[in-house]
């Protein structure tokens, strides 16, 4: 499926004549390794989304607590719909009204390392990996660094899927789980959340 049909669902659900959110190019591509970027958004409920580079969009989830340092955490991951690769670069306000309307920082981004392989240690395409159910990757960023995996493991109420998006290895000698949200920096522009709501007030 091409990227931009993958992207019907997000452009559906947004007025952009309202929201400064990226609408996303048909001839948007970009080199190198893939990208990651988990985005805090204080919506109609705090919670941090989680965002991977596959096959020219990002794929997304919703994490309500956050990615952890920790490997003892289980992160609870609901998928939502595929977003631009733009959207790594969004930070700013969705109007009230609008789909997700709220505030969103860049909390950290980088490059990942996808490390999937099948019971025989052979590499598997990360994006068969994730239609699999179970997928492992090693994030590159500036907070968030080491190898992490997201494994489907039920699905919910209302039908999607749901996932766990967990740490393995060693916890990092300077992790502390998450961060809280209300505290906690853009790594692209050094603002927290209530400082970004304000400059959109202005």
């Amino acid at each position: 499926m091409a990227a931009q049909d993958r992207l019907r669902t997000y452009r559906g659900k947004r007025d952009f004549e309202r929201t400064r959110e990226p609408s996303g190019r048909p001839d948007r591509t970009r080199g190198g390794e893939p990208r990651f970027v988990v985005q805090i958004h204080d919506a109609r409920r705090m919670h941090f989304d989680f965002r991977l580079q596959v096959d020219g969009v990002l794929k997304s989830w919703s994490v309500p607590r956050g990615p952890s340092t920790d490997p003892g955490d289980k992160r609870l991951a609901v998928p939502t719909e595929d977003h631009p690769l733009e959207y790594e670069d969004f930070e700013g306000v969705i109007p009230k009204g609008e789909y997700g309307g709220g505030t969103v920082i860049v909390w950290d981004r980088g490059t990942y390392e996808p490390l999937s392989h099948d019971r025989r240690g052979r590499p598997v395409d990360f994006a068969e990996s994730l239609e699999r159910g179970h997928a492992t990757f090693r994030l590159h960023g500036a907070k968030l660094r080491g190898e992490y995996a997201l494994t489907r493991f039920r699905g919910g109420a209302d039908g999607e899927d749901a996932w766990l998006l967990v740490r393995k290895g060693p916890a990092r000698s300077d992790g502390h789980g998450t961060p809280d949200p209300r505290r906690a920096r853009s790594v692209r522009s050094g603002r927290t959340l209530a400082q970004v709501a304000a400059a959109g007030r202005e």
